[in-house]
């Protein structure tokens, strides 16, 4: 049993299709099951952000795997499999973990080494352990990506600045609106979820004259505006049908919402944008599906910012040091963890290898005994002993040296050696092979009993590392 990654996100799909794509939290479980239900996964669990749909999952064969999971994604958005495979990226084996152990220390995130992804990641295991649909394999990963993307935060500094999606979103709606900072702006904020929580903070830290909370929930408005109240920044909430009145007082509207039609139409801004008479308004949409009608951005006065304005604008970003050490670091933990995988998998070898071992000496002891039933016990004892000892001696060499071995990249193929050469059954998992070649939607139509290959421009399913990920979509 293999891990295999297959995603969509920022850097290999436009928003439009990752629309098409995105999977609201109560659609998860559904999903879950299907592809659990197909015959090559044995566990799965799937990542939805704002930027990122991604599913991993623990398979016996690469191909079977792959095509298991693309039905599923494919069934959901309604994507053909050509349109959707020129997107895909899949990573298996050492590749898969060094890409989780990437995304939980922010290093995939449109915003690098945010940290939101961390709640993120945790809440996808905590989804699908809900549905049962982790075992061992995924929960350890889990567990240990978790460990790993918060030692990568406390030891690089990546997150230093404490920089998010919503954050460098703002900060783009400053610009818009010609200001260096959104000190005394009035906002209006369409969503009450976490990530509209997350856009009251920055907006209170910024010095916010008001912030106004629009939700189709009223009480969950109520109560983010009562937050942001007592914590000193005016704020009240509104029903929903009061955004043409509060965009007209308004210089920055932010949307937020798991909505999966639009929120805010065209028509409705255009009648504010008039009676604005040209004053400048900057709607931040972090919707996925988008929130905002695209259409907005061409009425005069409006600057729009939304995910895809927001990728543009962080990809002129250059990498820090920071960002080097995490790479580094998450480099060294995959290659520890996989280490460990492997040096584990040969145990039931050598467990299997020793107890053939005792059987034999067991039977021939007993043999002894039936030819030569008046041995003195005392010399019984002693030849026992001075068996066991040469038989010991004899496998001491190769057990040690198959452990060492199976450490390396090709560590398996020494077991499979041991196994067969003493015709051991200790219900070890089967290596498999995979060569570099094809691309996705070869891999997909491919026979299950073709060659295993990989998809081009992806990295082969061995245990050569790659990484990419995403950053916010709590609501």
């Amino acid at each position: 049993m293999t891990i295999l990654v297959v995603g969509l996100s920022h850097r290999s799909a436009p928003v439009e299709l990752l629309e098409r794509a995105a999977v609201a939290p109560d659609e998860i479980p559904k999903l879950l099951d299907e592809m659990l239900r197909g015959s090559h996964i044995t566990e799965v669990m799937m990542l939805s952000t704002c930027n990122r749909i991604e599913v991993y999952a623990v398979v016996d064969a690469f191909h079977g795997g792959l095509a298991d999971v693309s039905a599923v994604l494919g069934r959901h958005s309604g994507l053909a499999l050509p349109e959707m495979t020129e997107h895909l990226y899949v990573h298996y084996a050492g590749s898969a973990v060094q890409h989780l152990f990437a995304v939980a220390a922010g290093l995939d995130s449109m915003v690098i080494g945010e940290a939101q992804i961390l709640g993120q990641l945790r809440a996808a295991y905590a989804a699908a352990d809900a549905a049962g649909t982790v075992g061992r394999t995924l929960h350890e990963l889990s567990q240990q990506a978790l460990r790993v993307g918060k030692r990568v935060h406390a030891c690089t500094g990546i997150d230093a600045a404490g920089a998010s999606v919503v954050s460098e979103a703002l900060a783009a709606a400053a610009d818009a609106l010609g200001r260096t900072d959104l000190a005394g702006v009035r906002a209006a904020l369409v969503g009450a979820g976490a990530m509209g929580a997350l856009a009251t903070a920055h907006l209170r830290r910024a010095g916010a004259a008001e912030v106004v909370v629009l939700n189709r929930s009223t009480e969950r408005a109520q109560r983010l505006a009562d937050l942001t109240r007592r914590a000193g920044t005016p704020a009240r909430s509104v029903p929903l049908s009061a955004l043409p009145a509060e965009l007209a007082a308004a210089d920055l509207l932010v949307v937020c919402t798991g909505a999966v039609g639009t929120v805010v139409p065209r028509d409705v801004v255009a009648a504010v944008a008039i009676a604005r008479a040209g004053r400048p308004l900057a709607v931040c949409d972090l919707g996925l599906p988008r929130d905002v009608d695209p259409a907005v951005a061409t009425l005069p006065g409006v600057t729009v910012v939304d995910l895809a304005a927001l990728a543009h604008r962080l990809a002129l970003q250059a990498p820090d040091a920071a960002v080097a050490a995490a790479q580094e670091m998450v480099a060294d933990e995959a290659q520890a963890y996989l280490t460990a995988q492997r040096s584990a998998e040969v145990t039931p070898t050598v467990t299997a290898l020793r107890r053939r071992a005792s059987e034999v000496i067991d039977a021939e002891l007993l043999r002894l005994d039936s030819r030569v039933p008046a041995l003195d016990d005392a010399v019984r004892d002693e030849f026992t002993r001075t068996v066991r000892r040469v038989v010991d001696k004899l496998l001491h060499a190769p057990t040690v040296q198959v452990k060492r071995l199976a450490e390396g990249p090709d560590g398996s193929s020494y077991a499979e050696a041991l196994r067969a050469l003493f015709e051991l059954d200790p219900q070890a998992p089967t290596a498999v092979a995979v060569q570099r070649s094809g691309d996705v939607l070869a891999a997909l139509e491919a026979p299950l009993d073709a060659p295993k290959v990989a998809p081009g421009g992806v990295d082969p399913p061995t245990a050569t590392f790659a990484a990419s990920e995403d950053p916010e979509n709590a609501r």
